[in-house]
């Protein structure tokens, strides 16, 4: 299909509209993630999320094929402030603006809320994706100069996007997660025989110990309900408080996401006494489990690694899903299975005077995180056979 080279700008996703987005976002190899699907994307909008009230303004860009019909997409934000990326640089923020620049706002491009790896610059599967992501990015740079912004930024690209823009140009940055990979087990008990004693020991015990004292419950589908969500609700708030201040979802959003999207929830819940005490959010990708969100109001022993680690791997075996991603940060992960994997995202800067500086401070960042994800796996892998297990 030709490309007639125009980029148009969105204020909600809602004028692109679902069957054109879905039809962008949904290639085979794109593995059914979620968190770019429409459904999920437009769930932040209409309930308060990702606004421009919150510092979130969608400014979404679609390019038109010959017909005029959209080829391809990039979910795109003015934002206001660094908060809810995942990806830190207010560290930048905050020299750039001592040195009299304006950090504010900035463009980014990502899946808000949500440190996912997945595609960001999406085509349909009949147009030519590199021509049309090039495009894509075009139209961003171009928006990013007349709004005067300080920069379009890229999070949790796709390995393959994340080699291209910075072939176009853009500064690159590598953090790492910890992913559980699933080597072909049947059970959990068969991951379990791939680990070393101590950490096959020690897992069995804090499953025990955890299990012991409260119910686990998973829902999905149909079976998740208004109360569920209720009481999840108060475990985000909860966490949200204590780790950043203000959560960034409203109760209104999982209502939206349960209405939308409820085949790919796993809400997983710990009830004592009769009464739920905790629980863990996860999202059905066609081939990853993603852990996003979990919180308490009880302090359990084991109940976080129980709800959050080993019922996701349970899960996913259950599944048939190749690995569980359990969202940012966590060194402790290891222990239970869940290796370092690189994560990217890409940045263009419009002042060469912050750009310079921070491209030096990238290049030595990447090295820094090559260098400890190969310490990490090769000195705290719990696998009996070295890294890769089995």
């Amino acid at each position: 299909m030709k490309l007639d080279h125009a980029v148009s700008v969105h204020r909600r996703i809602a004028d692109i509209g679902k069957a054109a987005w879905d039809q962008c976002a949904s290639p085979s190899d794109y593995a059914a993630n979620p968190f770019i699907s429409y459904d999920f994307l437009d769930a932040l909008e209409v309930t308060g999320c990702a606004i421009e009230q919150t510092g979130w303004g969608p400014t979404h860009l679609a390019l038109s094929d010959e017909t005029g019909q959209a080829a391809a997409v990039m979910p795109l934000y003015l934002k206001t402030h660094s908060r809810g990326e995942y990806v830190f640089d207010q560290a930048w923020a905050d020299a750039y603006e001592r040195a009299g620049g304006r950090y504010y706002p900035k463009l980014l491009c990502a899946a808000p809320f949500s440190p996912v790896t997945g595609p960001r610059l999406m085509a349909r599967p009949d147009v030519d994706r590199t021509q049309a992501q090039r495009l894509l990015l075009g139209g961003a740079l171009t928006l990013c100069e007349r709004l005067g912004a300080s920069g379009v930024n890229v999070t949790f690209p796709t390995e393959g996007e994340w080699t291209l823009l910075g072939a176009e140009g853009l500064l690159q940055r590598q953090d790492q997660q910890y992913h559980w990979h699933n080597r072909g087990y049947g059970t959990f008990d068969d991951f379990l025989a791939d680990l070393s004693s101590g950490r096959r020991k020690t897992i069995r015990r804090e499953r025990r110990d955890a299990l012991a004292q409260v119910e686990a419950v998973a829902l999905t589908g149909g079976d998740l309900k208004e109360e569920h969500w209720d009481a999840f609700f108060g475990f985000y708030m909860d966490t949200g408080a204590r780790k950043w201040g203000r959560p960034y979802l409203t109760r209104q959003f999982f209502s939206e996401l349960s209405a939308r999207m409820a085949d790919k929830v796993l809400l997983i819940l710990a009830r004592r006494d009769g009464r739920w005490i905790a629980g863990a959010i996860n999202l059905i990708g066609g081939d990853c489990l993603y852990g996003r969100h979990w919180g308490c109001t009880q302090d359990v022993p084991f109940l976080h690694f129980e709800l959050c680690y080993y019922q996701a791997i349970e899960h996913a075996i259950h599944l048939g899903l190749a690995r569980v991603e359990a969202g940012a940060q966590g060194p402790h992960k290891i222990a239970r299975g869940y290796l370092p994997v690189p994560v990217y995202s890409a940045h263009y800067i419009r002042d060469p005077a912050l750009r310079v500086p921070v491209a030096r401070y990238l290049e030595q960042e990447r090295q820094a995180v090559r260098e400890e994800m190969d310490w990490l796996a090769e000195e705290y892998s719990p696998f009996r056979n070295g890294e890769g297990g089995g």
